[in-house]
């Protein structure tokens, strides 16, 4: 009998809503680089439209500088995000290094200070507490792999009372690469993801062929990442997600 999936979970965007965190953190990081900087506390539109196309969290911070100039250009961004960023950040003078590493003092001093008020800005989304337990019921093993930091993610999980069999943060390599090691494992390797870019990522290595890919429907997702979906790319609702695996495409 072959064995059950390890079921490896992206975090913000499949696990957890995190957006009101994301403003927060990255609207104070911005300010610490650029104290005359003017932005609005509440969550701007801007910032929930352009969520979709951030992959790592310095970007966030690159966003949110963006957004205090009067031209930010925001369908600029949604046209040609990867140039759109590469201007941003000439503009600014920063690195992406000095960018992530700015966020992380952010989200470590929000930590220590007030970690109640840091966590309360992010919720599991409806049904994933009781899923992610019923994994064990399948015989079925369930890691997050994330862009976010290892411990600020294992902060979130541990408030949750949730456990993963393993948890990669940016500090581990890209998501490819780590899903290239667990491919290693005895078990099969699928992996839920509300990022179609990073999907697509995946699907192009040859070395990656046997991981099983899920897009959820429930994530940060951009207006058309669910169209036309490659056959490697399986569409992933809630009602679906709910069900025991040998019931997902």
């Amino acid at each position: 009998m072959a064995p059950a999936p390890l079921l490896v979970c992206d975090f913000d965007g499949v696990l957890v809503d995190g957006l009101p965190e994301y403003w927060w953190s990255a609207r104070r990081a911005a300010l610490d680089l650029a104290p005359n900087l003017v932005l609005p506390e509440t969550l701007p539109e801007a910032f929930v439209r352009l969520r979709p196309l951030i992959h790592q969290g310095w970007e966030m911070v690159l966003v949110a500088a963006e957004l205090s100039r009067a031209d930010a250009q925001v369908e600029a961004a949604l046209a040609g995000y990867a140039t759109w960023l590469a201007e941003a950040l000439d503009r600014w003078g920063w690195t992406p290094a000095q960018l992530q590493r700015t966020l992380e003092q952010v989200r470590a001093a929000a930590i220590a200070t007030d970690c109640a008020g840091w966590l309360a800005r992010h919720r599991l989304y409806p049904g994933v507490l009781q899923r992610l337990r019923q994994l064990k019921d399948e015989d079925a093993l369930w890691a997050v792999l994330t862009t976010k930091g290892e411990a600020f993610a294992r902060q979130i999980l541990d408030a949750a009372g949730l456990q993963p069999w393993a948890l990669f943060g940016h500090e581990q390599g890209s998501k490819p690469d780590v899903l290239a090691r667990l491919l290693q494992q005895s078990r099969p390797v699928w992996f839920l993801e509300d990022r179609r870019p990073t999907l697509e990522l995946v699907c192009a290595r040859p070395d990656l062929a046997a991981v099983r890919c899920y897009l959820a429907s429930w994530g940060y997702l951009g207006s058309r990442d669910g169209l036309d979906l490659p056959a490697t790319i399986h569409w992933l609702e809630p009602e679906r997600f709910a069900t025991p695996l040998a019931q997902w495409p």
